[in-house]
């Protein structure tokens, strides 16, 4: 379930920078999804310097105090570009966790990838399915985006179990599709239709969306 306070939305096909100054902003009941900025980069440093956190990543652990400024630094013109759209993932008592966002979006075809990292205490906590409740909300209803997909490595249990546990369906193996350090990896595809989110547990997370979207990612 989401509402939406938005007025008038972005013109796909300007260049009009409103959207940074009215950043999209997404809210449920624990957690808001909002951009990052550069105070960020010190918590991403801290979380993201966890090797359990990056296991399965293509970058990572964070050990220079750097990279998270770099990160931040790119993402507006990832924005702009409609290459990436992240959020930090902030609890409304304990602060970022994490982050979330969408990737990959293929316009004519009205999918996009979505990817989850948390903290390890945060684990099981029920963060992701809000998480992913908001990305939901906002993918499928206010950027007009018809499939959302996921990967998890085929040794991740973890990420598999979280994937099928809001929602996302099991659709197949990808093989090599994902370079880890010096090997590539397996990974299982998952999808969410559009027309399946109304009945996953994700339609039952009420979220709020503020805010102005990319004009490069909307597509309807």
């Amino acid at each position: 379930m989401a509402s939406d306070d938005l007025q008038a939305p972005a013109d796909p096909s300007g260049t009009d920078p409103g959207h940074e100054t009215d950043p999209l902003t997404l809210e449920g009941p624990t957690l808001t999804l909002r951009y990052a900025t550069q105070d960020d980069a010190g918590r991403l440093f801290e979380l993201a310097g966890d090797p359990q956190v990056t296991r399965w990543f293509s970058w990572g652990p964070y050990r220079d105090p750097q990279q998270p400024r770099s990160y931040i630094e790119s993402l507006a013109g990832k924005r702009d570009r409609g290459e990436l759209l992240d959020f930090l993932v902030v609890h409304r008592q304990d602060g970022p966790i994490g982050v979330t966002g969408l990737s990959e979006l293929a316009r004519r075809d009205g999918r996009a990838t979505v990817g989850t990292w948390f903290a390890a205490p945060w684990w099981g906590s029920g963060a992701n399915r809000e998480s992913k409740a908001m990305l939901a909300a906002l993918a499928f209803w206010r950027l007009g985006v018809n499939r959302l997909t996921a990967w998890a490595n085929v040794d991740n249990t973890r990420s598999q179990a979280a994937l099928e546990g809001v929602g996302f369906q099991r659709e197949g193996v990808l093989r090599a599709w994902h370079r880890h350090g010096d090997a590539i990896h397996d990974v299982y595809v998952f999808g969410l239709l559009r027309d399946e989110w109304s009945s996953s547990p994700l339609a039952d997370v009420p979220v709020k969306i503020g805010g102005t979207p990319p004009p490069a990612w909307l597509l309807d």
